[in-house]
């Protein structure tokens, strides 16, 4: 089976790109590849490649700029997922989107389902939630979307290694307290989405890692591991703090934890991990980069 991923540079689609082998043959394709402003040339593009199937890993994630450029937002969103869609539609391939927690408020305080209510907070989340949308009206019988959060990566830009930079050149940090998700190893969301296009899953689901953590929480694992993997030189002074006192240009959901048990009923034998776990996992691979 061929798997393009449309996106190349990113940490999902790298993360992606690790699991090609014999029975899987990963294609990674980027903005110079493909045009995703021309359904025509998508089809062209995927019929090329022969895909058996399409991942979609490309998104515009400036979530703070994407308040100003609204446009470029909604083209790779929005726009350049309903084109995907009807490519795969018109060649009758199984096609996966990754979405975000940020369509949803964040005022529900329980983990969100699949069915519940969108209501993005800024443009971001708001030009997500229409790339879902067109998925839905085009080609629902062969789409799977999966809704993820707090993605990262030994690969490209996230906050672990964000804060790994930070804590070993900043005298004392503050981190949000009271914005509530889950983060996700995007090792483990390339094997749902992997698996979610081999099982021919359908319809909305949420894959994120199990457990829940606030933005501190999460930069305090971050510290401990990294400083007993010698990832660290000190342990930096981290203090929580709260959304009102670090304005951002985008409201954020206060509680963005998403209920993933319509996946783990769709794909039993895919695994669902503590994000804790996950994360030693993920700063274990870090130090055998940089040994």
């Amino acid at each position: 089976m061929k798997i393009i991923v449309i996106g190349k540079s990113g940490q999902l689609a790298w993360e992606l790109s690790q699991f090609s082998s014999p029975e899987h043959e990963i294609l990674c394709l980027g903005r110079n590849d493909i045009n995703l402003q021309n359904i025509a040339a998508i089809t062209h593009s995927l019929q090329l490649h022969k895909a058996a199937g399409v991942i979609n890993a490309a998104a515009y994630t400036g979530v703070d700029k994407a308040e100003s450029d609204v446009e470029n937002a909604y083209a790779l969103n929005a726009k350049a997922v309903g084109n995907l869609a009807q490519a795969c539609k018109n060649l009758s391939v199984s096609f996966v989107h990754i979405s975000t927690d940020f369509v949803f408020h964040g005022d529900k305080g329980a983990p969100y389902l699949p069915e519940d209510e969108i209501r993005p907070l800024g443009i971001y989340g708001a030009s997500k939630a229409q790339g879902e949308q067109l998925i839905t009206q085009v080609y629902p019988e062969r789409s799977t979307i999966i809704r993820t959060s707090w993605v990262y990566s030994t690969h490209g830009n996230n906050f672990v290694k964000t804060m790994l930079n930070l804590m070993n050149t900043k005298p004392e940090l503050g981190i949000i307290s009271d914005q509530i998700g889950s983060p996700t190893y995007a090792k483990g969301l390339a094997a749902a989405c992997i698996a979610s296009l081999t099982h021919n899953i359908t319809g909305i689901h949420h894959y994120t890692d199990t457990g829940v953590a606030s933005w501190f929480d999460f930069a305090v694992a971050i510290q401990n591991m990294g400083y007993e993997l010698g990832l660290l030189i000190k342990k930096t002074p981290i203090k929580p703090i709260t959304t009102a006192q670090y304005p951002t240009p985008a409201k954020r959901p206060h509680y963005s934890v998403l209920d993933k048990s319509s996946l783990m009923l769709a794909l039993p034998e895919l695994s669902f991990v503590h994000w804790q776990t996950q994360l030693a996992t993920m700063m274990h691979a870090l130090k055998a980069e940089q040994s």
